[in-house]
């Protein structure tokens, strides 16, 4: 009986990893490889993004576009200074 519990829980884990999904919160998107974006993105075509969840396989920042979702490696050069004009901006607004 526990052998089948453990092998229910190790397919269930690798399930929602190839799914793009964190087992611990099923709220929360992850990034799978192939959801990843390696260029750089205009600035302008960024609505909003948001860290995935640590418990995610793979680090990423998930970007809504017009077009639906990418992923980002948050330490892309260009994403950097994304955040930095971001928060520049924002610090000067308020």
């Amino acid at each position: 009986m526990k052998i089948s519990v453990l092998l229910l829980l190790l397919l269930a884990a690798a399930w929602t990893g190839s799914q793009g999904m964190s087992l611990r919160s099923p709220k929360s998107q992850c990034c799978s490889k192939e959801m990843f974006k390696y260029r750089k993105i205009p600035e302008s075509r960024i609505q909003d993004y948001k860290y995935t969840d640590p418990t995610c396989i793979h680090r990423a920042v998930l970007v809504k576009l017009l077009k639906g979702n990418v992923c980002v490696d948050p330490e892309e050069r260009w994403f950097q200074k994304y955040l930095r004009k971001q928060k520049k901006t924002n610090s000067t607004s308020t």
